[in-house]
């Protein structure tokens, strides 16, 4: 039971995190090129279509995610390894990198596809994607950094 729970972990990572970091990061120069095309959707449709797309696969996969950490749960329960300092450093990680998505990287992103279809005026400078994308990154390394620690396990009795 314990290699389909980790396998059902493995997978739900790569199918629902990997889209996430992958459209998070292309978000923003997708936003400058929209933006750069004419402002609002009356510049250039596929340019904001693009970015229209990029956020819904944020916010979809973001939702998908949530398996991640389930599976992960029933994993270390099966494994016995709750209570070990990697597992819940790894924990602390994915919590940390959820808040950074779902607090500071979706709301901006958010708030640049309204400023793309003229609603409301939100300043589209380089400065606000640049934040974006310096919370994007960060994102992204925290969820490396769990990535790792899976792998490596210290003091696992894998040899790794």
């Amino acid at each position: 039971m314990t290699k389909i729970l980790l396998s059902l972990h493995v997978l739900a990572a790569l199918v629902a995190i990997g889209p996430v970091t992958v459209a998070a990061s292309m978000f923003p120069p997708a936003v400058r090129r929209a933006g750069a095309s004419g402002h609002g959707s009356a510049g250039r449709p596929e340019a904001v279509g693009t970015v229209r797309l990029l956020h819904r696969i944020c916010r979809v996969y973001a939702g998908v995610g949530t398996a991640v950490p389930v599976f992960g749960f029933a994993t270390a329960s099966a494994m016995g390894v709750l209570g070990d300092g990697w597992l819940l450093t790894s924990i602390v990680l994915t919590a940390v990198a959820t808040g950074v998505l779902v607090v500071l990287v979706l709301p901006r992103q958010d708030a640049l596809l309204t400023a793309l279809d003229g609603a409301e005026p939100v300043a589209m400078d380089r400065a606000v994607t640049s934040r974006l994308a310096m919370f994007t990154g960060l994102f992204n390394l925290l969820w490396a950094t769990v990535t790792v620690l899976m792998i490596v396990r210290p003091g696992s009795s894998t040899g790794a």
